[in-house]
C-alpha cells in the first residue's frame, strides 16, 4: 500500500483496483477525462454523490472525485498545462519504479483543492505527454508512478502527487466527451500530434499571437498537413479543428 497527499489537505491510500474506464483526451478543452459519464450533465450529476475537488471560484484545480460512502475514486479529469518545454528536457524526467497499477481511497470524505500541473513535455512522435507541478520534479527521483486507469498514471514524489502521466495520446484523442477512435493511430498523427501541442501551448501560441513569422510558418505547415492527411482521418479532423482556431482567432 502506498499513501500521499492530494492537494494541501488530504490523503489517499491505494487499493489495487484502478478504474476500468478509457481516458478520453479531448484536445478542444486541453483535457484528459476518465469517467463513466458521456456528457456534462451525467458530469453534474455525479457531482452530488461525491467529494474530492473541482474548478470553483477562482481555481484552476484538477478533478479526482470520490465515491461518499467507499470513499474510493470513481473519475478524475486533468488539465494540459499552458506552458511546454522542449523535448530534451523530457529526457530528464524521472521514470521513477514501475507502474503500480491501483484504485485510491481518501482518508476523510471532504473536498479539497487540487492545483493544476504547470508544465509539460511531450516527445516528437508523442509517446507520452508527462505533465509536472513544476520543474522542480525533474531535479529528484519518483517515490511511486500509480496508475490509476489504462495508459493513465499518477507521478508521487515526496509524498505527495508530483504530476501525471498519459501514454500514447493519440491513441484517445477525441473531441469532447466522444469516444475515442478504436483503430490503432497513424505514424503521422503521432507526429501532428506533438506539433499542434506546441503550437497550443507557450511559448509557441505567444508567438502566433504577436504575429511572429516563423511561429505562422510552422502554424500553416502544421494546417496544411493536417487538411491533406489522408489516413487517420478521424483524429486529424480533431487535430486539424484545433489549429484552424488558431488562424481564425489571431489572423491578422
Amino acid at each position: 500500500m502506498v499513501k500521499f497527499a492530494v492537494g494541501e489537505t488530504t490523503s489517499v491510500e491505494t487499493t489495487g483496483n484502478p478504474l476500468g474506464f478509457t481516458p478520453r483526451f479531448d484536445l478542444r478543452d486541453l483535457q484528459v477525462i476518465v469517467a463513466g459519464y458521456a456528457d456534462p450533465e451525467e458530469r453534474e450529476r455525479q457531482l452530488a454523490s461525491t467529494f474530492g475537488s473541482m474548478q470553483w471560484l477562482w481555481s484552476e484545480n484538477d478533478h479526482l472525485r470520490f465515491d461518499e460512502d467507499s470513499r474510493e475514486l470513481c473519475s478524475a479529469t486533468f488539465f494540459v498545462p499552458p506552458e511546454s518545454v522542449p523535448a530534451e528536457v523530457c529526457h530528464r524526467a524521472p521514470d521513477g519504479p514501475p507502474v503500480l497499477p491501483s484504485g485510491l481511497r481518501a482518508d476523510t470524505a471532504k473536498e479539497f483543492g487540487l492545483p493544476q500541473a504547470t508544465v509539460f513535455c511531450c516527445t516528437s512522435e508523442a509517446a507520452e505527454l508527462r505533465c509536472f507541478r513544476d520543474l522542480g520534479v525533474l531535479d529528484g527521483p519518483l517515490d511511486a508512478r500509480i496508475g490509476i486507469a489504462p495508459d493513465v498514471d499518477l507521478l508521487v514524489q515526496k509524498g505527495a502527487v508530483a504530476g501525471w502521466i498519459l501514454t500514447d495520446p493519440v491513441r484517445y484523442l477525441t473531441d469532447g466527451f466522444a469516444d475515442p477512435e478504436a483503430t490503432p493511430p497513424s505514424h503521422t498523427t503521432r507526429l501532428r500530434l506533438a506539433e499542434c501541442l506546441t503550437l497550443v501551448s507557450s511559448p509557441l501560441v505567444d508567438q502566433v499571437m504577436d504575429q511572429d513569422t516563423d511561429a505562422w510558418r510552422t502554424l500553416r505547415a502544421t494546417e496544411h498537413a493536417l487538411r491533406n492527411q489522408q489516413d487517420d482521418r478521424r483524429r486529424a479532423d480533431v487535430l486539424h479543428r484545433i489549429v484552424s482556431r488558431l488562424i481564425d482567432d489571431y489572423e491578422s
